[in-house]
């Protein structure tokens, strides 16, 4: 992510604003960039979390996380800071609700693992977390599946590393590690809505991250539209419609006829 932000271009705005009131049904591909306006770094920026703390980044991985107690330890503890933080939806995620209020929303696509767009306002049957949530915890062993906050509250009272209470199994965050596979079943719907809608948006992505950047071509070829909106020029660019660049908690509103101090 820049950290100098460059101002959109007032004429890539009213294009881009033209493809969504033509778009009859949109689909919409969000990456780290919508929330980093909410308060969340990003992870390989210049003040991204792996930036900072080279250590951090290991917890990402399952390898890692399943042999070491210790990088368990730190997912936990990175685990119980983000939630005390509780990030709020921004301007960027509360536009996007407007096009699920007008009805030409088909799918929002996210790679975060965050929840703030279903704390937005969208229905949470349009979106497809296909990193998975924070919100909720899975036993590596049984798969037993809860909500975050009991698992928590045991790391909040000193548990470091807590294990499964139906059958004492490896806990961890219900998010898709490296190493792990993404859910097949969230890959289906992402891709069946690229291939459905007559407009992509991609928002806040460097869409370098596979399979679920493949969704650009896709979309592409099936005749949709792309429309991307980034801080930063993403590997997709070439293909696009349009790309607008700067901050998206600006520009999305903006899109949508939204005040961003009101969106």
């Amino acid at each position: 992510m820049a950290d100098w932000m460059p101002e959109p271009d007032p004429a890539a705005i009213a294009a881009a604003r033209t493809l969504l009131e033509a778009a009859r049904s949109v689909t919409v591909l969000t990456g780290a960039g919508i929330s980093t306006d909410s308060g969340i770094p990003d992870f390989r920026g210049p003040n991204g979390l792996w930036t900072k703390n080279p250590k951090a980044e290991r917890t990402a991985h399952i390898d890692h996380y399943l042999r070491d107690p210790e990088v368990r330890a730190l997912a936990w503890q990175g685990r119980l800071r983000w939630i005390e933080l509780a990030p709020q939806p921004n301007a960027g995620h509360r536009a996007l609700v407007e096009l699920e209020r007008r009805g030409v929303l088909h799918s929002l696509v996210t790679q975060n693992i965050d929840g703030l767009h279903q704390a937005a306002g969208h229905d949470p049957a349009r979106v497809v977390e296909v990193h998975g949530t924070i919100h909720e915890v899975v036993c590596l062993a049984c798969e037993r599946r809860e909500p975050a906050g009991p698992t928590l509250d045991r790391v909040r009272a000193g548990e470091a590393d807590p294990r499964c209470l139906d059958c004492g199994g490896l806990l961890k965050s219900a998010t898709i590690s490296f190493g792990q596979g993404l859910r097949p079943e969230d890959l289906i719907r992402a891709f069946d809505a690229a291939e459905a809608c007559d407009l992509l948006l991609a928002a806040g992505s460097t869409l370098s991250v596979y399979p679920v950047a493949g969704m650009v071509p896709h979309a592409k070829r099936a005749g949709a539209t792309i429309l991307i909106v980034n801080a930063d020029p993403t590997e997709m660019d070439p293909l696009a419609d349009l790309v607008v660049h700067g901050s998206l908690s600006r520009i999305l509103p903006d899109l949508v006829g939204q005040d961003s101090d009101q969106a």
